[in-house]
Protein backbone atom coordinates (compact mmCIF):
# COMPACT_ATOMS: atom_id res chain seq x y z
CA UNK A 1 0.00 0.00 0.00
CA UNK A 2 2.78 2.08 -0.36
CA UNK A 3 1.03 3.84 -3.41
CA UNK A 4 -1.33 5.01 -1.85
CA UNK A 5 0.77 6.65 1.07
CA UNK A 6 2.80 7.91 -1.68
CA UNK A 7 -0.22 9.88 -3.43
CA UNK A 8 -1.60 11.05 0.19
CA UNK A 9 1.85 12.62 0.39
CA UNK A 10 1.96 14.08 -3.28
CA UNK A 11 -1.73 15.62 -3.18
CA UNK A 12 -0.93 17.73 0.17
CA UNK A 13 2.41 18.71 -1.32
CA UNK A 14 1.35 19.23 -4.68
CA UNK A 15 -2.02 19.80 -4.54
CA UNK A 16 -4.28 22.68 -6.05
CA UNK A 17 -6.95 23.73 -2.95
CA UNK A 18 -10.65 23.82 -4.69
CA UNK A 19 -14.08 24.93 -2.70
CA UNK A 20 -16.37 22.28 -3.38
CA UNK A 21 -20.30 20.96 -3.07
CA UNK A 22 -19.30 20.07 0.23
CA UNK A 23 -15.84 21.92 1.28
CA UNK A 24 -13.05 22.79 0.55
CA UNK A 25 -10.36 19.72 -0.76
CA UNK A 26 -6.64 19.79 -1.75
CA UNK A 27 -6.62 17.53 -5.27
CA UNK A 28 -5.04 16.16 -8.08
CA UNK A 29 -6.71 14.84 -11.52
CA UNK A 30 -6.36 11.24 -12.19
CA UNK A 31 -4.04 9.26 -10.01
CA UNK A 32 -3.91 5.72 -11.38
CA UNK A 33 -3.18 2.40 -8.84
CA UNK A 34 -2.81 -1.17 -9.17
CA UNK A 35 -2.36 -4.12 -6.86
CA UNK A 36 -1.93 -7.48 -7.54
CA UNK A 37 -4.09 -9.86 -5.21
CA UNK A 38 -1.31 -12.59 -6.12
CA UNK A 39 0.71 -10.41 -3.41
CA UNK A 40 -1.89 -10.02 -1.44
CA UNK A 41 -5.04 -8.64 -0.24
CA UNK A 42 -4.86 -4.44 -0.54
CA UNK A 43 -6.34 -3.54 2.46
CA UNK A 44 -4.44 0.02 4.23
CA UNK A 45 -2.15 -1.55 7.08
CA UNK A 46 -1.34 2.03 8.56
CA UNK A 47 -4.87 2.57 9.67
CA UNK A 48 -7.75 0.03 10.41
CA UNK A 49 -10.11 -0.77 7.61
CA UNK A 50 -13.78 -1.61 8.51
CA UNK A 51 -13.52 -4.91 6.65
CA UNK A 52 -16.88 -5.65 7.67
CA UNK A 53 -18.47 -2.40 6.72
CA UNK A 54 -16.65 -2.93 3.32
CA UNK A 55 -18.07 -6.46 2.93
CA UNK A 56 -21.70 -5.77 4.07
CA UNK A 57 -21.57 -2.86 1.01
CA UNK A 58 -20.61 -5.00 -1.47
CA UNK A 59 -23.13 -7.65 -0.63
CA UNK A 60 -26.03 -4.86 -0.77
CA UNK A 61 -24.51 -3.90 -3.76
CA UNK A 62 -24.51 -7.44 -5.57
CA UNK A 63 -27.92 -7.54 -4.15
CA UNK A 64 -29.36 -4.64 -6.00
CA UNK A 65 -30.75 -3.03 -3.32
CA UNK A 66 -31.42 0.98 -2.75
CA UNK A 67 -32.47 0.30 1.12
CA UNK A 68 -30.13 1.77 3.41
CA UNK A 69 -31.92 -0.69 6.04
CA UNK A 70 -31.04 -3.26 4.37
CA UNK A 71 -27.38 -2.71 4.46
CA UNK A 72 -27.90 -2.56 8.53
CA UNK A 73 -29.62 -5.44 8.48
CA UNK A 74 -26.48 -7.09 6.37
CA UNK A 75 -24.20 -5.73 8.92
CA UNK A 76 -25.96 -5.92 12.02
CA UNK A 77 -28.41 -8.37 11.79
CA UNK A 78 -31.59 -6.32 12.15
CA UNK A 79 -33.23 -2.56 10.85
CA UNK A 80 -33.27 -0.98 13.77
CA UNK A 81 -32.55 3.06 13.32
CA UNK A 82 -30.04 2.79 16.34
CA UNK A 83 -27.72 1.30 13.78
CA UNK A 84 -26.28 3.74 11.71
CA UNK A 85 -24.57 2.88 8.20
CA UNK A 86 -21.99 4.22 6.37
CA UNK A 87 -25.07 5.56 4.01
CA UNK A 88 -27.04 6.81 7.04
CA UNK A 89 -26.55 10.39 6.25
CA UNK A 90 -27.22 10.22 2.98
CA UNK A 91 -30.60 8.59 3.36
CA UNK A 92 -31.68 10.94 5.90
CA UNK A 93 -29.94 13.93 3.85
CA UNK A 94 -32.54 17.35 3.81
CA UNK A 95 -31.21 18.28 0.19
CA UNK A 96 -32.33 14.30 -0.94
CA UNK A 97 -35.60 14.03 1.19
CA UNK A 98 -36.76 17.66 -0.28
CA UNK A 99 -36.68 15.71 -3.92
CA UNK A 100 -39.55 13.90 -3.13
CA UNK A 101 -38.36 10.51 -4.43
CA UNK A 102 -38.25 8.57 -1.04
CA UNK A 103 -40.72 6.12 -1.28
CA UNK A 104 -39.89 4.65 2.52
CA UNK A 105 -37.39 5.61 4.98
CA UNK A 106 -34.17 4.93 4.33
CA UNK A 107 -34.83 4.74 0.67
CA UNK A 108 -31.53 5.44 -1.32
CA UNK A 109 -33.06 5.55 -4.98
CA UNK A 110 -31.69 4.37 -8.10
CA UNK A 111 -27.85 4.13 -6.53
CA UNK A 112 -24.90 1.50 -7.13
CA UNK A 113 -26.31 -1.68 -6.82
CA UNK A 114 -29.96 -0.63 -8.54
CA UNK A 115 -28.06 0.29 -11.53
CA UNK A 116 -25.81 -3.06 -11.86
CA UNK A 117 -28.20 -5.30 -11.14
CA UNK A 118 -31.66 -3.29 -12.46
CA UNK A 119 -30.50 -0.81 -15.01
CA UNK A 120 -33.43 0.67 -16.76
CA UNK A 121 -33.50 1.14 -20.67
CA UNK A 122 -35.33 4.37 -22.62
CA UNK A 123 -38.51 1.40 -23.04
CA UNK A 124 -38.55 0.54 -19.10
CA UNK A 125 -37.01 -2.35 -19.49
CA UNK A 126 -34.68 -3.91 -16.63
CA UNK A 127 -31.28 -5.35 -17.35
CA UNK A 128 -28.94 -7.02 -14.95
CA UNK A 129 -25.51 -6.00 -16.12
CA UNK A 130 -23.73 -7.72 -13.39
CA UNK A 131 -25.37 -11.51 -14.19
CA UNK A 132 -24.65 -10.30 -18.37
CA UNK A 133 -21.33 -9.55 -17.62
CA UNK A 134 -20.59 -12.89 -15.51
CA UNK A 135 -21.92 -15.22 -18.14
CA UNK A 136 -20.21 -13.26 -20.51
CA UNK A 137 -16.75 -13.96 -19.01
CA UNK A 138 -17.65 -17.66 -18.93
CA UNK A 139 -18.84 -17.66 -22.38
CA UNK A 140 -16.53 -14.78 -24.19
CA UNK A 141 -13.66 -14.00 -22.54
CA UNK A 142 -11.85 -12.09 -24.58
CA UNK A 143 -15.25 -9.70 -24.96
CA UNK A 144 -13.82 -5.77 -24.97
CA UNK A 145 -16.96 -5.12 -23.58
CA UNK A 146 -17.10 -6.69 -19.95
CA UNK A 147 -18.61 -3.20 -18.60
CA UNK A 148 -20.73 -2.41 -15.33
CA UNK A 149 -21.84 1.16 -15.24
CA UNK A 150 -23.07 2.45 -12.37
CA UNK A 151 -23.28 6.17 -13.92
CA UNK A 152 -26.93 6.32 -15.66
CA UNK A 153 -27.39 9.71 -16.81
CA UNK A 154 -30.92 10.00 -17.45
CA UNK A 155 -31.28 8.57 -13.59
CA UNK A 156 -28.57 11.00 -11.59
CA UNK A 157 -31.76 12.69 -10.28
CA UNK A 158 -33.12 9.98 -8.44
CA UNK A 159 -29.77 8.87 -6.31
CA UNK A 160 -29.08 10.16 -3.04
CA UNK A 161 -25.88 10.65 -4.28
CA UNK A 162 -24.59 10.04 -7.61
CA UNK A 163 -22.17 7.22 -8.04
CA UNK A 164 -18.50 8.39 -7.08
CA UNK A 165 -16.87 4.74 -8.55
CA UNK A 166 -18.72 5.03 -11.78
CA UNK A 167 -18.02 1.98 -14.11
CA UNK A 168 -15.56 -1.06 -13.88
CA UNK A 169 -14.21 -3.46 -16.17
CA UNK A 170 -13.05 -6.93 -16.58
CA UNK A 171 -10.41 -8.14 -18.70
CA UNK A 172 -8.89 -11.81 -18.98
CA UNK A 173 -5.46 -13.20 -19.89
CA UNK A 174 -3.92 -16.64 -19.32
CA UNK A 175 -6.99 -18.03 -17.36
CA UNK A 176 -6.60 -14.75 -14.80
CA UNK A 177 -9.04 -11.99 -14.31
CA UNK A 178 -8.58 -8.20 -13.70
CA UNK A 179 -10.43 -5.09 -12.87
CA UNK A 180 -10.19 -1.62 -13.64
CA UNK A 181 -12.42 0.41 -11.62
CA UNK A 182 -12.97 4.45 -12.45
CA UNK A 183 -13.98 6.84 -9.98
CA UNK A 184 -14.84 10.54 -10.71
CA UNK A 185 -14.69 11.80 -7.07
CA UNK A 186 -12.31 10.29 -4.56
CA UNK A 187 -12.26 11.49 -0.49
CA UNK A 188 -8.36 9.58 -0.84
CA UNK A 189 -8.29 9.74 3.40
CA UNK A 190 -11.64 8.03 4.14
CA UNK A 191 -13.11 6.66 0.98
CA UNK A 192 -10.41 5.27 -1.10
CA UNK A 193 -9.26 2.39 1.05
CA UNK A 194 -12.51 1.48 1.24
CA UNK A 195 -13.06 1.30 -2.16
CA UNK A 196 -9.90 -0.22 -3.39
CA UNK A 197 -10.80 -2.98 -0.62
CA UNK A 198 -14.14 -3.42 -2.58
CA UNK A 199 -13.67 -3.79 -5.71
CA UNK A 200 -10.54 -6.02 -4.82
CA UNK A 201 -13.02 -8.03 -2.96
CA UNK A 202 -15.62 -8.08 -5.99
CA UNK A 203 -12.50 -9.22 -7.97
CA UNK A 204 -11.61 -12.17 -6.30
CA UNK A 205 -15.52 -13.36 -6.09
CA UNK A 206 -15.77 -13.12 -9.59
CA UNK A 207 -12.87 -15.25 -10.15
CA UNK A 208 -14.35 -17.54 -8.09
CA UNK A 209 -17.53 -17.61 -9.80
CA UNK A 210 -15.82 -17.75 -13.10
CA UNK A 211 -13.33 -20.06 -12.35
CA UNK A 212 -10.41 -17.49 -12.90
CA UNK A 213 -7.71 -17.11 -10.92
CA UNK A 214 -7.84 -12.91 -9.65
CA UNK A 215 -5.15 -10.80 -11.02
CA UNK A 216 -5.17 -7.14 -10.96
CA UNK A 217 -6.96 -4.43 -9.50
CA UNK A 218 -6.36 -1.05 -10.53
CA UNK A 219 -7.82 1.98 -9.86
CA UNK A 220 -7.97 5.62 -11.85
CA UNK A 221 -9.27 8.00 -9.04
CA UNK A 222 -9.65 11.33 -10.81
CA UNK A 223 -10.62 13.93 -8.61
CA UNK A 224 -8.50 12.57 -5.89
CA UNK A 225 -8.81 15.42 -2.87
CA UNK A 226 -8.10 15.73 0.68
CA UNK A 227 -11.15 17.44 3.09
CA UNK A 228 -9.22 20.12 4.48
CA UNK A 229 -10.37 18.81 7.55
CA UNK A 230 -8.90 15.33 7.28
CA UNK A 231 -5.30 17.47 6.87
CA UNK A 232 -4.08 16.33 10.24
CA UNK A 233 -5.01 12.89 10.50
CA UNK A 234 -3.02 12.35 6.73
CA UNK A 235 -0.18 13.65 8.16
CA UNK A 236 -0.30 11.11 11.01
CA UNK A 237 -1.25 8.57 8.41
CA UNK A 238 1.77 8.92 5.79
CA UNK A 239 4.49 8.77 8.76
CA UNK A 240 3.75 5.22 9.32
CA UNK A 241 5.21 2.20 7.52
CA UNK A 242 2.90 0.15 5.48
CA UNK A 243 2.99 -3.58 7.02
CA UNK A 244 2.60 -6.94 5.57
CA UNK A 245 -0.55 -7.38 3.31
CA UNK A 246 -2.90 -9.82 4.49
CA UNK A 247 -4.76 -12.56 2.29
CA UNK A 248 -8.06 -12.64 1.52
CA UNK A 249 -10.30 -15.78 2.29
CA UNK A 250 -13.47 -16.90 0.32
CA UNK A 251 -15.39 -19.75 0.74
CA UNK A 252 -14.80 -22.43 -1.80
CA UNK A 253 -17.70 -23.85 -1.69
CA UNK A 254 -19.71 -20.66 -3.00
CA UNK A 255 -20.15 -20.42 -7.30
CA UNK A 256 -23.00 -18.00 -7.44
CA UNK A 257 -22.46 -14.43 -7.07
CA UNK A 258 -26.08 -14.06 -5.33
CA UNK A 259 -24.65 -16.95 -2.78
CA UNK A 260 -22.33 -14.50 -0.94
CA UNK A 261 -22.83 -14.06 2.47
CA UNK A 262 -20.77 -12.40 5.50
CA UNK A 263 -19.24 -15.46 6.67
CA UNK A 264 -18.46 -16.35 3.48
CA UNK A 265 -15.27 -13.69 2.98
CA UNK A 266 -12.96 -13.07 5.69
CA UNK A 267 -9.25 -11.24 5.82
CA UNK A 268 -6.66 -13.53 6.94
CA UNK A 269 -3.58 -12.15 9.32
CA UNK A 270 -4.52 -8.48 8.98
CA UNK A 271 -2.57 -6.39 11.32
CA UNK A 272 -3.21 -2.93 11.17
CA UNK A 273 -1.83 -0.17 12.83
CA UNK A 274 -4.07 2.12 15.43
CA UNK A 275 -7.12 3.37 13.83
CA UNK A 276 -7.37 7.63 12.71
CA UNK A 277 -10.72 8.96 13.77
CA UNK A 278 -11.60 11.80 10.84
CA UNK A 279 -15.29 13.16 10.62
CA UNK A 280 -16.82 11.73 7.16
CA UNK A 281 -18.23 14.65 4.97
CA UNK A 282 -21.05 14.07 2.70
Amino acid sequence: MKQYIDALENIIENGIDREGRNGWTRSIFAIQMRFNLQDGFPAVTTKKLAFKSVLSELLWFIEGSGDERRLAEILYGTRDDSKKTIWTANANADYWLDRGFAKFKGDLGRVYGVQWRHWTNSDGEEFDQLKDVIERIKTNPYDRRLIVSAWNPGELHKMALPPCHRDFQFYVANGELSLHMNQRSCDMFLGVPFNIASYSMLLAMVAQVTGLKPKEAIFTFNDAHIYHEHFDAVKEQVKRIPGELPKLWINPDVNNIDDFTMEDVKLVDYNPQKTIKAKMVV
